[in-house]
């Protein structure tokens, strides 16, 4: 098993991305800490992994929420080996029209609280770690309307440059993952939660027709690659964004849409 004896701590690990990826991590040998705002789903996800998962139900953006994360964390958990900064979330931000607030609150869910997980993990944190973040190819479409979140996304990539200079010393290894479109609940939340079955369908046959292998990618393949980034597979790997998108990104003339 590739994580063996290891522990790791996933945010936003009650769904999604972040679950799948604790599925595999405790499949991998690992003991696993989850965090979660809804406590129902992060009671059903605890409930599945047991008895090698932990749950906390934190909201990351707030300090006090982080404190009292970090301080269980250290009394009933230990140490950590891996860190999965994976919480976040979407929204639409289109020039001209956006309120402030609006734009502000997804700055600070997806960079603040991304950096300040990690920056409260690092004391916890054994040398030779490994820390991932959740990006998104937002960070190279330039897709209207999502201003903030390709913005949080790119700062993340920069910032985990960063981060990994500021770790070297220890031999901490810092990656981001981006993925493309992926089977999670994000894609019914917020502006498209009360799109009907046929919007939902439309939706879903266009964004598989823009992606070189025709589909949209599932939470346990991208829960593989957060894996890879994980272990000792990508020992030698420091500092990059590994891009999940099915080809979105790099062959975007192979998709179904623009085959002619």
């Amino acid at each position: 098993m590739k994580l063996a004896g290891k522990k790791a701590l996933i945010t936003g690990g009650n769904s999604g991305i972040g679950l799948a990826t604790a599925r595999l991590f405790v499949a991998e040998g690992a003991e696993v800490a989850i965090t979660g705002r809804d406590q129902e789903t992060l009671k059903g996800a605890i409930t599945e992994l047991r008895p090698n998962a932990r749950g906390y139900r934190a909201d990351v953006t707030a300090a006090e929420d982080r404190k009292q994360l970090f301080s269980a964390l250290a009394k009933e958990f230990g140490n950590l080996d891996i860190v999965f900064a994976n919480a976040g979330i979407s929204g639409r931000t289109v020039t001209g029209a956006t309120d402030e607030a609006i734009f502000e609150n997804i700055i600070y869910t997806n960079l603040n609280g991304a950096f300040f997980t990690v920056n409260s993990a690092v004391p916890l944190l054994n040398d030779n770690g490994s820390i991932i973040f959740n990006g998104s190819v937002h960070n190279h479409l330039g897709q209207s309307g999502m201003a903030a979140y390709a913005a949080t996304k790119g700062g993340l990539v920069s910032m985990a440059r960063a981060i990994a200079a500021d770790l070297a010393p220890r031999n901490i290894r810092v990656n981001v993952v981006a993925p493309g479109a992926t089977k999670t609940p994000i894609w019914k939340r917020g502006s498209r939660a009360n799109d009907t079955a046929e919007q939902s369908a439309k939706l879903a046959d266009f964004v598989s027709s823009s992606i070189a292998l025709g589909r949209w990618g599932e939470p346990e393949e991208l829960a593989k690659a957060v894996l890879f980034l994980a272990s000792a597979d990508s020992s030698y790997i420091n500092a990059i964004e590994l891009v999940v998108d099915g080809g979105m990104t790099g062959a975007p003339f192979g998709a179904p849409i623009l085959r002619g």
